[in-house]
């Protein structure tokens, strides 16, 4: 089963221009960029073939370069992660059985997420796509309720049925929780993960479907396949201590830095 693990990665955010190449600071106070970190990250899941950072500037495609990464080009025309990872499958020959999306603003991303991610997916023949759910304890949801109330995007949240088939994605709360919870307890809040797990035939396809409202309204990619009836596979993922959170905003780059001190991470 062989696997290619894409960073996309786009200088020209809405929400934070040039954000793959904002820098974070480690315990050792070394300063790596955002898209050095999610490579590093990519580069440490067992099991895989390839690594590249797929992106459309060369700006990028220099940093990229300049820590070591194989970089592919994509088109501007890319409107999502998605679909650039669907490019950078195609201008790589395709011919990998399974393409995961590690998004570039995920580098607290632990290499057992995507490990479990995969095997979820090969364990699932009906499903399409995959990705990873984190039960929320109490610190990470009032977090989330904190940007909410604040007006800033945070985290997105998933909800799903009965054989672990997502109902719904949303970068609102859900399901509503009418309290909030001590740090350290459990709640009812899955926090949806950036990565991905496409077959290639769906992947391929993906480009092609029409965005749909909801994926216009929440802006989120994966929203187009539930959209148009594709499965998707939510993988709940042990956090092992680990902390999680993605870089959306400028503010959570040092909420991102005190983490990663508090974990030991260089």
């Amino acid at each position: 089963m062989s696997v290619l693990v894409v960073i996309p990665a786009r200088f020209a955010s809405s929400r934070y221009p040039g954000k793959p190449l904002v820098g974070l600071t480690g315990a050792s106070g070394e300063t790596r960029s955002l898209v050095e970190r999610s490579w590093w990250a990519a580069r440490q899941v067992a099991g895989v073939e390839k690594v590249v950072v797929a992106t459309d500037d060369d700006r990028i495609r220099e940093a990229a370069q300049g820590f070591g990464a194989e970089v592919v080009m994509t088109s501007t025309d890319c409107q999502n992660g998605t679909e650039r990872c669907a490019e950078a499958h195609a201008v790589l020959g395709g011919g990998f059985d399974i393409v995961v999306n590690l998004q570039g603003d995920a580098p607290l991303t632990p290499h057992w997420f995507v490990e479990d991610l995969v095997s979820g997916l090969q364990d699932d023949p009906n499903a399409h796509v995959a990705t990873p759910v984190l039960r929320c304890d109490g610190r990470a949801l009032n977090g989330f309720l904190d940007d909410r109330l604040a007006g800033r995007v945070g985290g997105t949240t998933a909800v799903f049925g009965a054989g672990r088939h997502a109902l719904y994605f949303s970068k609102e709360v859900i399901p509503f929780t009418p309290q909030r919870y001590d740090d350290d307890a459990d709640t009812p809040v899955f926090h949806h993960v950036g990565v991905y797990a496409y077959r290639p035939d769906a992947l391929a396809e993906y480009p092609g479907l029409a965005t749909g409202p909801l994926e216009q309204l929440e802006g989120l990619e994966q929203l187009r396949f539930l959209e148009h009836g594709h499965a998707i596979l939510c993988v709940e993922v042990a956090a092992r201590g680990r902390q999680f959170w993605e870089l959306n905003n400028p503010e959570d780059v040092p909420r991102i830095e005190a983490m990663m001190a508090e974990m030991g991470m260089e």
